[in-house]
């Protein structure tokens, strides 16, 4: 399965293949005190830029790739 991320720079999507994603997740706490997280896929472009997309928690755990 393949990802289609955002190159930012270039301003335009590129598509990436498993073997270049990794999965993250991003946690925050919020004013109230309460913990947010956010699910994310990071990519590398062949010059070596990183690209983040992210994605809903559905997603994230369907995606057989290594987490970061």
């Amino acid at each position: 399965m393949s990802v289609e991320f955002y190159d930012v720079k270039n301003r335009q999507k590129v598509t990436l293949q498993d073997d270049q994603i990794t999965k993250t997740s991003y946690t925050s706490t919020t004013k109230n005190g309460s913990e947010r997280t956010r699910y994310a896929f990071r990519g590398k472009l062949p010059d070596g830029r990183n690209v983040t997309k992210f994605c809903s928690k559905s997603d994230w755990d369907a995606m057989n790739v290594p987490v970061e």
